[in-house]
């Protein structure tokens, strides 16, 4: 199976299922002597758990992260580093019944298509849990990052028609359950997700994303423009049907004066006067915060009954059971930041060679 590899130099490879005895990933091209340990990761494998709310499966994972290599006497060897995330919590035989269904909006049949067989208990590499190992990975990727002043946060903008009103006092601490910087959005939010468990459906949102501290030149100016890269990650997140990047889909009814970011200097740097392009410029970083907004469809695991067809090639009627997230959103925030951490990281080591006096630096 290709396509579990992510990254050129801080490169990650992600392997396991949903229902196998446990998942994770290997991450080559961390530099040697980051202070790295299982606390580092495990705040943010807790975001991703399930079974934390009511707006989340409930099916109770510790989603404990183990190291396995690759750090000794708690900083990073250089080597590669090992993560290891167990399954405890499989209930493979509520799936039986679609070993041969495939269930509508899942892969099941795309993956049956290209492979000529799949694993059914919870989608296999199809599910939702393999960005457990992401996360994992992501974790280690914001510790180097933070040794720059790197940050990387996100948050939830809107599930279904419902918007947040930006707090930034709250931004800093999302405690709410759908991690929105608008308490009342989000009373709001649980109100309609309650609405939605009782009618057998789900609903879609969309995550925002801010990156703060980036230097000036990342990325590539052809194929691995920063922003390419950005929605290359993005999109390889389940359920992600759109990104946009800085104002997005919006510039297009919009004049080239309104839409340019004006500069100018000040204290001997450039600063720009607005950030309509979001911080990244003919695919590389310009110094402003680099924004991106991540839209989610909504969950396809629905228990109201639905029209699908079986292996055989017949047209059946599918009730999912099971414990299914009744919207993606808010699980999906750390896994957003967590994606981003791998680009930025990945392209800073990248960078590193882009220039004679980078290069003079270490060796001159």
């Amino acid at each position: 199976m290709a396509g579990s590899v992510f990254g050129d130099i801080f490169r990650v490879t992600t392997w396991g299922e949903s229902h196998g005895p446990a998942l994770g990933c290997v991450i080559d091209g961390c530099p040697a002597g980051l202070e790295l340990s299982e606390d580092d990761i495990q705040p943010y494998m807790d975001r991703r758990k399930p079974g934390t709310s009511a707006l989340t499966t409930q099916r109770s994972e510790a989603d404990k992260i183990e190291i396995l290599s690759g750090v000794f006497e708690g900083r990073t060897t250089g080597t590669p580093i090992s993560l290891m995330i167990r399954n405890t919590s499989q209930h493979s035989t509520d799936y039986d019944e679609l070993k041969d269904v495939y269930r509508p909006g899942h892969a099941d049949y795309t993956f049956d298509a290209k492979y000529g067989f799949r694993d059914h208990r919870g989608g296999g590499r199809s599910s939702g849990r393999e960005t457990a190992a992401r996360v994992a990975a992501g974790a280690v990727a914001m510790k180097l990052l933070s040794k720059l002043d790197i940050s990387i946060d996100a948050y939830t903008a809107s599930i279904g028609i419902i918007k947040a009103e930006h707090n930034k006092e709250l931004m800093d601490r999302l405690s709410n359950p759908v991690c929105m910087p608008d308490d009342h959005a989000a009373k709001e939010v649980l109100r309609f997700m309650e609405e939605c468990r009782a009618a057998k459906d789900s609903a879609g949102g969309t995550a925002e994303c801010v990156i703060k501290g980036v230097p000036a030149g990342l990325g590539e100016p052809v194929f691995d423009k920063l922003d390419a890269l950005l929605g290359h990650a993005m999109f390889s997140i389940g359920a992600v049907k759109a990104v946009e990047i800085g104002d997005g889909i919006s510039v297009t009814s919009r004049y080239g004066s309104e839409n340019n970011d004006a500069m100018h200097m000040e204290d001997g740097r450039v600063v720009f006067d607005s950030n309509h392009a979001g911080g990244i410029l003919g695919g590389i970083s310009n110094g402003n915060d680099i924004f991106m907004r991540v839209h989610f469809k909504p969950t396809p695991s629905i228990f109201s009954t639905q029209n699908t067809v079986n292996k055989k090639g017949e047209n059946v009627e599918l009730a999912i059971k099971g414990r299914h997230d009744p919207v993606i959103v808010p699980r999906a925030i750390v896994v957003v930041e967590c994606m981003s951490a791998l680009v930025i990281t990945d392209l800073l080591l990248k960078n590193m060679s882009s220039r004679l006096d980078h290069i003079l630096k270490i060796y001159g």
